[in-house]
């Protein structure tokens, strides 16, 4: 499974990653807003503090929301350049 090496917040609640396989996706976040644990991501300002955690094995939050590099890849669509 590739890993996350840069992840970038877009507007409409998408998520730019880069892979470490040279390859990027976008992953759409919005169905996760819904959820209790996503939900402090629907203020566009924390939404922008999305970060990579050590190793890329996810992205993170200072909230404690994650999603994993696998959830990233397998969902995420991919952007040709």
């Amino acid at each position: 499974m590739p890993r996350v090496t840069a992840v970038e917040a877009l507007s409409n609640y998408l998520l730019l990653v880069h892979f470490d396989n040279a390859r990027q996706r976008k992953y759409d976040l919005k169905p996760l807003l819904a959820k209790p644990l996503f939900a402090e991501l629907k203020n566009p300002r924390i939404f922008r503090q999305v970060s990579v955690e050590p190793g890329g094995y996810a992205v993170s939050w200072e909230t404690g929301a994650d999603i994993s590099e696998y959830e990233l890849w397998r969902n995420g669509v991919e952007v040709y350049p």
